[in-house]
């Protein structure tokens, strides 16, 4: 985040910040410009860029701590705000099955509820994740630019097996304590709200549900060393993969993968497949559903079948 954090400061936020925060003419005019390495020092080590000519001319300066926490916000909202609408619409269109449009537990309007839902939980999911972003902005993490710096040579592929089991055993257990009736009452209830998901279901949840499941994303570089550009990777992937365990179709009927098949049987019946990504814990933990499909698509697919025969 660091290294995006400088190129959007030179690209956009200087700019911004002068605007909406200017420095007086005095303090710019006498202003020494601060050396070099204070301004792009983490982007710089992956290519040159030189400061932009606003740089200065804010009262916020870089590395203030209010303006800190306003951009990483900002970043925070607008990048899951995209990666939302845009990988939810085209799941939408090209992998959701539209005959669950009519299915009995699809509510009126849903679709534009559960947006309604995810735009409005998705810039408090920020607020809550900006602290997260700005400690690692500070280097308070185990967050490492380059494979040399890896602990060892295979880390560099150790680290996405590892993040991948840490992270899925966290949501695992958030997802299952969640679950807990007094909590999902008040926590986890809204998003259970729809039985039959649309990919835009993925981010429809009470913002700190929304921000509790994703607590083991952010703790993993404070705890493990992980690499900037796997990092930036992993979150796109994080992201995307929560949309297309929405898109109710059974791709992978695979006993590994907890995707959309197991996914949609916990909407279904409740208090199975707890897991994000694989079925590990929920089968060491005996909350492992098989996945089968749906009722509803089982009679649609043999009135389909039955139609097809008469013809």
């Amino acid at each position: 985040m660091d290294v995006f954090l400088d190129i959007l400061d030179t690209f956009v936020f200087d700019r911004f910040y002068a605007w909406a925060l200017p420095a007086s003419a005095s303090n710019v005019a006498g202003a020494e410009f601060r050396s070099q390495k204070l301004y792009n020092q983490h982007v710089g080590r992956y290519v040159p860029l030189q400061p932009s000519q606003y740089v200065e001319a804010s009262s916020w300066k870089r590395d203030d701590i209010a303006r800190q926490l306003t951009s990483l916000f900002l970043v925070a909202w607008v990048f899951a705000l995209a990666m939302y609408l845009l990988g939810s619409l085209v799941v939408y269109h090209t992998m959701f099955d539209k005959r669950l449009l009519r299915h009995p537990l699809y509510l009126k309007n849903q679709m534009r509820l559960e947006i309604k839902q995810g735009v409005s939980a998705i810039p408090v999911i920020a607020i809550l994740t900006a602290p997260l972003f700005m400690a690692e902005v500070r280097g308070y993490s185990k967050l490492y630019d380059f494979a040399s710096e890896a602990p060892f040579p295979a880390y560099t592929w150790l680290q996405y097996p590892l993040f991948v089991c840490f992270t899925d055993f966290g949501i695992y257990w958030i997802h299952r304590w969640l679950h807990i009736p007094v909590v999902y009452r008040w926590l986890h209830k809204p998003h259970h709200k729809w039985v039959v998901p649309t990919p835009f279901a993925s981010y429809a949840f009470h913002p700190v549900d929304g921000w509790a499941q994703s607590l083991p994303y952010h703790v993993f570089p404070f705890l493990f060393p992980l690499q900037k550009s796997a990092y930036l990777g992993l979150f796109v992937f994080v992201t995307l993969w929560t949309v297309l365990i929405h898109d109710a179709k059974y791709i992978s009927h695979s006993v590994v993968i907890n995707g959309s098949a197991c996914h949609t049987m916990h909407h279904l019946y409740f208090n199975y497949n707890y897991g994000q990504y694989i079925t590990l814990w929920d089968r060491l933990g005996g909350t492992y559903r098989e996945p089968k499909e749906d009722g509803f698509l089982q009679k649609e697919n043999m009135r389909a079948q039955s139609m097809k025969k008469q013809e």
